[in-house]
């Protein structure tokens, strides 16, 4: 439909009909027996009744029938007959689940998130919807909050680069291509900055920090064409972003040139009373219609006063027109106007539903996810061996993360069976060994339900004898321990990071019986990992991994698969370092000869290092990396510098690497951080091969938010690493003209 076309249907649009695109209901108001998916307050939102004709989108309902019927139906009430939008949670698969995103990160290959992204995209496609409320573009430094598992962790470029690709898995150059939809980068802006790590909490992030660090990875993903951004919950510079106009009118659409439909988060248009911002419902709806927000999702603001507002003459028509005149566009560039179904199909759910490409896509992405964080040499493990597997997740079926909804953990495969069709039936034991949680641990505490049976603690005893007594016939021991699945996501923030107690004394109690205990560490956020670390003898993050979990672990155990992953967030010695990251800024009391060794920077109990930092990451195999090489030591904007190492596998298997490009701008209008990930490769490699690993540098990789508030780079002095962690100590340097 052209352009001319979308206007004449607004101008001939009532109020009434207008306001109704404004709209967003959650899916149990058109269908009861929908499962409803609750992510804020739940208070009856009192909505006219005309308005369930006239929303303009519906969320958290899907299936190619149920919608195909419920769009027909909403066609035929509304007078202009506009179709409906249709949203969804999609984080990080619709019916297939790949890796959490924290865990994709740790891939170090955006493009599995790009196929991930566009399988999910085909999958949700299928079943009626139209756009995914994802990729979270949020900066995190705080593993205390529960939303970390939605993020790609604490480096802006690594976050841009994932960000970048998700849109692109989900949109491709054409929503209206088959198996496309729009992406939703959400959250605007800089909720992942929540003061003490507590979720909806205060954000102060100073103007600069905002800036250059934190919206870094929106800006890639509104680059990347994605056709709707959402609120966040907290506040910025003192006022609601939801009701922020300087931050949505004069950032997001004026300096990063958003043009498309922006969301307001669960209810967050009401929040903004709760805030102390907005005096009632009425001036909720003035404020947020001001700043830009074109959807009220889930409250009955919007419908209630914009109407009324604009008939009292104190909000402008134009203010409206151009946000129905947004979400029409984006309507139209999904195709809804020529064909409002798209891709819902039933037959199409049938064959792209977790089908085998599919499944086996996820089985790669979770493998190539997986951090090895420790190994004395018991990894990998012959199946032949006499193992036995010990912990809560050795039969586990939830390796999805609590964003997963539309997701079925029944078909998921655990550990256990993955491992019956791999290990010797007779010497391979599986126990579950302890609890998942602290028999104390309440549903209270969690407020939401936990499908974990009750333990007394003479039943904990013995499962710990019996897991003991198996331990110590084996050779060795694969201990599947972690969070539950529910301690990570929205409103989960924890102020402790320890595994639950109780797995911590089943792996005490193992470790004296046998010493030879690999650890797999389930988790949607960095852990104190401490206690494992010392007790262990090869630990393995594998984050939450997905449909193909049990198999991906596996393959990984066996061999099959050698580990590759990488950190994206730094793991902390303990929680009293948060927020620990690797891209700190310098201070001026650090290591140097003229400062007192008590007058420093530093704790004078634990270490100033996390335990495991950025970008670290072993493998099966060894690998040896040169001193970095540059081919000149003088930039200008009109050149480049070729930096470059050469990586050679020393070790026994075949294998990847991650050669990861850090910069340092030496001196600069404002303190730069210590050092800053540019780039990064992986390169795999047969025993005994070796390989010249690349890097392009140019002025535009150095320019940041200088002093005026300006982007650009400024001349000076620059330190080059390429290593395979952010603790890659050996540099060049060069000069920038």
């Amino acid at each position: 439909m052209e352009k001319k076309e979308l206007q004449a249907i607004l101008e001939d649009m009532s109020l009434a009909e207008k306001v109704g695109q404004l709209v967003q209901l959650i899916g149990r108001f058109y269908r009861e027996e929908t499962k409803d998916i609750v992510t804020g307050p739940t208070e009856e939102i009192g909505l006219p009744k005309e308005y369930l004709d006239l929303v303009g989108s519906i969320m958290s309902i899907y299936g190619a029938e149920r919608l195909k019927k419920l769009q027909t139906e909403r066609m035929e009430k509304q007078p202009h007959h506009i179709p409906v939008l249709f949203m969804m949670d999609i984080i990080h698969g619709m019916k297939t689940i790949f890796p959490a995103p924290l865990g994709q990160a740790a891939t170090f290959e955006p493009e599995l998130t790009r196929q991930g992204a566009e399988i999910a995209a085909k999958e949700a496609s299928a079943m009626g919807m139209h756009v995914g409320f994802s990729p979270m573009s949020d900066l995190v430094r705080d593993p205390r909050w529960g939303r970390v598992v939605e993020s790609y962790g604490e480096d802006p470029y690594m976050i841009s680069r994932f960000v970048e690709a998700h849109v692109k898995g989900f949109q491709g150059e054409n929503m209206k291509e088959p198996g496309r939809m729009c992406a939703c980068i959400k959250h605007f802006a800089g909720y992942g900055g929540a003061e003490a790590g507590r979720d909806y909490n205060t954000v102060s992030v100073d103007r600069h920090s905002f800036k250059e660090y934190y919206l870094r990875g929106y800006q890639a993903g509104i680059s990347a064409g994605a056709g709707m951004v959402m609120t966040s919950f907290n506040t910025v510079d003192g006022i609601p972003a939801t009701a922020n106009c300087h931050l949505m009118r004069n950032i997001l659409r004026e300096e990063m040139g958003f043009g498309g439909v922006l969301i307001s988060d669960y209810a967050a248009i009401k929040e903004t009373i709760i805030h102390g911002y907005s005096e009632n419902e009425r001036d909720a709806a003035k404020k947020c219609m001001m700043a830009g927000v074109d959807i009220d999702m889930m409250t009955s603001v919007y419908a209630k006063y914009v109407g009324k507002l604009i008939e009292k003459g104190e909000l402008e028509q134009q203010v409206l027109d151009e946000s129905v005149m947004r979400i029409l566009e984006l309507k139209n560039k999904l195709g809804l106007f020529e064909n409002p179904y798209k891709d819902a199909d039933v037959e199409k759910e049938k064959q792209l539903l977790m089908c085998p490409a599919h499944r086996e896509a996820a089985r790669k992405a979770a493998a190539h996810s997986f951090v090895l964080l420790k190994n004395e040499g018991i990894l990998p493990v012959s199946p032949n061996k006499k193992t036995a597997f010990i912990g809560p997740y050795v039969n586990e079926k939830h390796l999805l993360s609590t964003w997963a909804f539309t997701g079925d953990a029944d078909e998921c495969v655990t550990i256990q069976e993955a491992a019956e069709e791999v290990f010797d039936k007779v010497g391979t034991s599986y126990l579950e060994g302890c609890p998942m949680l602290d028999p104390e641990y309440s549903e209270k505490q969690l407020r939401r339900k936990i499908n974990q049976e009750s333990y007394s603690y003479e039943m904990i005893e013995e499962m710990k004898a019996q897991a003991c007594k198996k331990a110590a016939e084996a050779d060795v021991v694969i201990m599947p321990l972690g969070e539950y699945y529910l301690l990570s996501g929205e409103a989960t923030s924890r102020g402790m990071l320890d595994l639950p107690e109780v797995q911590l004394e089943l792996l005490e109690a193992v470790t004296k019986v046998n010493p030879n205990v690999a650890v797999l560490v389930f988790s949607g956020r960095p852990l104190d990992l401490r206690k494992v670390s010392k007790l262990a003898k090869a630990v393995l993050e594998v984050w939450l991994p997905g449909t193909e979990g049990g198999h991906a672990i596996v393959d990984v155990l066996t061999g099959k698969v050698n580990p590759s992953g990488k950190l994206p967030m730094s793991f902390p010695y303990c929680v009293g370092q948060i927020p620990v990251y690797y891209n700190h800024l310098s201070t001026g009391r650090k290591d140097f000869p003229e400062c007192d060794d008590h007058f420093r920077s530093r704790y004078i109990d634990i270490p100033n290092e996390p335990l495991y930092s950025f970008g670290y990451g072993l493998s099966y195999t060894k690998f040896e990396i040169s001193s970095v090489k540059l081919d000149k030591t003088e930039l200008s904007s009109e050149n480049h510098i070729a930096a470059s190492v050469t990586v050679k596998n020393v070790g026994e298997y075949a294998g990847a690497e991650t050669l990861q490009l850090y910069i340092q701008d030496v001196t600069a209008s404002v303190v730069r951080p210590v050092k800053e990930l540019k780039g990064f490769q992986k390169v795999y490699l047969k025993k005994g091969e070796s390989r010249e690993v690349l890097f392009s540098i140019n002025e535009e990789m150095l320019r940041f938010v200088r002093a005026d508030g300006t982007n650009g780079s400024e001349s000076g002095l620059f330190r080059v690493w390429i290593g395979n962690s952010s603790e890659v100590e050996q540099y060049k340097e060069f000069y920038l003209l």
